[in-house]
């Protein structure tokens, strides 16, 4: 009995900084209560060699917009005027919620850096996807378009979309143009300075990732290159939930001065200055207000700060997936795409986003998760760097996202 009421302290802690947390960052940030949020204004930053500055703050677009709109327009205030949102998002309503305030708000629309991803790869599939988006959004053009979520360059290193970037650029529907990856990112990252097309790239970065000798090499080489990096998934959550000691720890250890774990995690990405921009999902305004303040450069993280996030990550490597898909797919043949499952529970169990999973899991075994039963995961799992418990994991998705 005692252990499982340590346990239900930890989630109960933790749980507790989110919430509660959150709405103290404002002071954690150097914006006291006497600050109004209207006087928050996020940082600006080069977008690369774009001739572009964005918000280093990025909203996130994966919630219902159309019932949120009130956030639209405190992002507007706060400065968070860059808006990240997909063709699949939400089903649609990501898009049209976006669509709605440009409706009846259209003189906002130059201020806004608009950015949609579709999932396609057919050059007549993305420019389909490209007209209905900007149909939904009700503009007549994006600032960057992203092919989505590749895992391997070959997927936009192809003649017919250079061509195809070239033509939407022409015809006014994009200005920039460029890809997402949550997969095989230190490849992708690599591969694409030698594609003279490719403006912005949004990938997975975080505490746990950002020091690796491979990952380092691949930020400066597209830096170098004059590519506008936008970072997500800074919280660097999980398939496997961590109510570890060292993460408590960690979170009395940032409230103490004033800040919470989450803003650390952001804080030290924005710290590296070859990041444009962090794109956060932000679906009420405690949490946009939380991360506005956060952006501001009155907090700084200390060796000690660092140290500490590096040592947790390192205690903890066994609960995330670092997005290294061609090491265990490639120990299947390729039967089951391991990382997007994977991502699919960190949307359940760290976000709390079972809907989100759950499409996650039907883009990536359209036959069903039931398929991921019948399949011996022992090859994936020894392949694994992270020592994550493979074949566990992918039954537990099977169960809990069915």
């Amino acid at each position: 009995m005692a252990k499982q009421k340590t346990g239900s302290s930890r989630r109960d802690f933790i749980k507790t900084v989110s919430a509660a947390g959150a709405a103290s960052l404002l002071v954690g940030a150097g914006a006291g209560p006497a600050r109004a949020a209207e006087e928050i204004k996020v940082p600006r930053r080069p977008f690369g060699k774009t001739g572009v500055q964005v918000a280093t703050l990025s909203l996130g677009g994966i919630f219902d917009i159309v019932s949120n709109q009130m956030v639209l327009h405190q992002a507007l205030k706060l400065g968070v005027d860059y808006w990240d949102t997909a063709y699949s998002y939400t089903g649609g309503r990501s898009e049209t919620g976006i669509g709605n305030f440009l409706a009846r708000y259209p003189q906002e629309r130059g201020r806004i850096f608009l950015v949609t991803k579709a999932h396609k790869r057919k050059v007549e599939d993305l420019e389909s996807e490209l007209n209905q988006s900007l149909k939904r959004l009700n503009t007549s053009y994006v600032d960057l378009f992203f092919v989505h979520a590749i895992s391997d360059i070959s997927e936009v290193d192809r003649p017919e979309i250079k061509a195809w970037a070239a033509k939407m650029k022409q015809a006014g529907k994009v200005k920039l143009f460029g890809f997402s990856t949550h997969r095989n990112m230190e490849h992708c990252l690599a591969e694409a300075p030698r594609l003279d097309f490719i403006d912005g790239i949004m990938m997975t970065y975080n505490y746990r990732i950002m020091h690796s000798q491979g990952m380092n090499a691949a930020v400066q080489a597209c830096y170098d290159a004059g590519i506008g990096l936008t970072a997500m998934k800074t919280q660097g959550g999980g398939p496997v939930a961590d109510d570890s000691e060292g993460e408590v720890r960690l979170a009395g250890r940032f409230l103490k001065k004033g800040f919470t774990p989450f803003q650390a995690k952001m804080l030290v990405v924005w710290e590296d200055k070859r990041i444009a921009a962090i794109c956060s999902q932000m679906p009420n305004i405690t949490i946009l207000r939380a991360n506005a303040a956060a952006s501001l450069d009155r907090t700084a993280l200390s060796a000690a700060d660092r140290r500490a996030l590096r040592a947790h990550a390192a205690s903890t490597a066994g609960c995330y997936c670092a997005g290294c898909a061609s090491l265990c797919e490639d120990a299947l043949s390729g039967a089951a795409p391991v990382a997007d499952i994977m991502r699919g529970l960190m949307y359940a169990r760290c976000h709390g986003d079972r809907n989100l999973a759950r499409q996650t899991l039907a883009q990536a075994l359209p036959q069903g998760p039931e398929s991921l039963l019948a399949m011996d995961f022992a090859p994936a799992q020894a392949a694994c760097p992270q020592g994550l418990p493979i074949a566990r994991l992918m039954r537990e998705a099977a169960e809990e996202l069915a």
